[in-house]
C-alpha cells in the first residue's frame, strides 16, 4: 500500500474519529454542579425532567444542610467549586448575598415578585406555606383550630407539637408568623402549649401516626398524607392568613463552569416542567403563575390563600432578637 493510498483511506476515519471526540467534548462540557439541601426524590424528579429537556446538560450534585453549603460556598469563593445552589430560604439567602451572582432567567417572567430576590440575585422556585395539620381522630372531641389564635387556648396545652426554630428554618418561619401577628405575648402564649421536637419531620409524622392532634408545619408534608389517603388528616389554613416561605435558586458567583452552564441548570430549575413535576410528584407548591395548582391537585390555588406578608430579610435581621424571646417563652414555660 502507497503512503498516498493509505493517506486516502485511513484520513476520513481519523478526521470522523477526531469530530466524534470533539462532539463528545463539547457535550460534556455542558457540566453543571448543583449544591442542594432538597431531599433525593425532590432531585431526583427536578434531574428526571432537565434529561428529557435539556439532554446536553449534564448536572452533578453535591447535598448538603443549607448552613453547611452556605458555608462551603462562602468558604470556596476564591475558587468556586459549584455552579447553582437550590434549595435555600429567603433569609439565608440575604445572609449570604455576596456569594451570589445577578442572572435575570426569561423563566423568571412568570414569577410574581414576591417570589424575587434582590437584583435578580435569586428565584423562588418552590414555596412552602406554612399551616395547621390536625389529625381529627385525636380531637377527642375538641373543634379543630380555625385560626393561629385558636392554638393559645389551654386545651391544646403539650398537644400541638412543632419544629425548633433554632435548628429548623421552617420552624423559624413558624415562629416569626406567629410573633410578626401576636408580638412577644403571643409567643408565649404558643410556648405554654408545644412541645418541641429536634426533628421538623417528625411534625408531620407525629400527627399523621396520631402521637399529636395538632402541628405546625408546611402543606406539601401535610398533604402527603391526605394523597396517600389518611382522610383523617386535614390541612387548615389559619383564617389570620398562612405564611410563606419561598426555597430559592442562585448562581454562585464565578461559578465552576461558567455563567453559561450555570445559567442552563438555573432556567431549568425555573422552568415550568420542573416545577410542575414537583408539585405533582412531590407537592411542592410551584412560584410560577402559569400552573393551575388546584387542577393538578386537591390544594387550593394561593389565590384563593389568605396570606401574612412576610419580608424575608427582616425576618433574618430579626432571627436573634425572636430566638431570644421564644427560649423566654419556653423558660417561663417550664420547658
Amino acid at each position: 500500500m502507497t503512503h498516498t493510498t493509505f493517506i486516502r483511506r485511513i484520513l476520513p476515519s481519523t478526521l470522523g474519529a477526531f469530530a466524534l471526540l470533539t462532539m463528545t467534548a463539547t457535550v460534556s462540557a455542558n457540566n453543571a454542579v448543583m449544591y442542594t439541601s432538597n431531599n433525593v426524590q425532590v432531585i431526583d424528579t427536578a434531574t428526571d425532567v432537565a434529561k428529557k429537556t435539556t439532554p446536553t446538560l449534564n448536572i452533578q450534585k453535591v447535598t448538603s444542610g443549607t448552613g453547611a453549603l452556605m458555608k462551603r460556598i462562602e468558604a470556596e469563593a476564591k475558587n468556586p467549586l459549584g455552579d447553582v445552589v437550590w434549595g435555600a430560604g429567603f433569609g439565608t439567602m440575604a445572609a449570604f448575598r455576596q456569594n451570589f451572582q445577578p442572572y435575570e432567567s426569561a423563566q423568571a417572567k412568570d414569577i410574581a415578585p414576591q417570589f424575587k430576590g434582590p437584583d435578580n440575585l435569586w428565584v423562588g422556585s418552590n414555596a412552602h406555606v406554612m399551616i395547621i395539620m390536625v389529625n381529627n381522630k385525636q380531637l377527642k372531641g375538641a373543634t379543630a383550630p380555625k385560626s393561629w389564635a385558636d392554638l393559645f387556648s389551654p386545651v391544646w396545652k403539650n398537644k400541638i407539637i412543632i419544629g425548633d426554630p433554632v435548628t429548623s428554618g421552617s420552624a423559624y418561619d413558624q415562629v416569626y408568623g406567629v410573633y410578626q401577628l401576636f408580638g412577644a405575648e403571643g409567643l408565649k402564649k404558643l410556648a405554654a402549649n408545644v412541645v418541641i421536637s429536634k426533628s421538623s419531620a417528625q411534625v408531620y409524622k407525629g400527627v399523621a401516626n396520631g402521637e399529636y392532634p395538632i402541628g405546625i408545619t408546611m402543606e406539601y408534608a401535610a398533604y402527603s398524607y391526605v394523597a396517600g389517603g389518611q382522610k383523617e388528616i386535614e390541612l387548615v389554613y389559619p383564617q389570620e392568613g398562612a405564611f410563606i416561605a419561598p426555597e430559592a435558586v442562585a448562581i454562585i458567583k464565578n461559578p465552576k463552569n461558567g455563567a453559561a452552564a450555570a445559567q442552563q441548570l438555573y432556567d431549568v430549575l425555573l422552568s415550568k416542567e420542573v416545577q410542575e413535576a414537583e408539585l405533582v410528584q412531590n407537592f411542592r407548591r410551584p412560584t410560577r403563575s402559569d400552573i393551575d395548582v388546584a387542577k393538578l391537585t386537591k390544594l387550593p390555588n394561593l389565590s384563593n390563600i389568605k396570606v401574612v406578608g412576610t419580608d424575608p430579610a427582616k425576618a433574618a435581621a430579626d432571627y436573634k432578637v425572636v430566638i431570644d424571646l421564644w427560649k423566654e417563652a419556653l423558660k417561663s414555660a417550664g420547658k
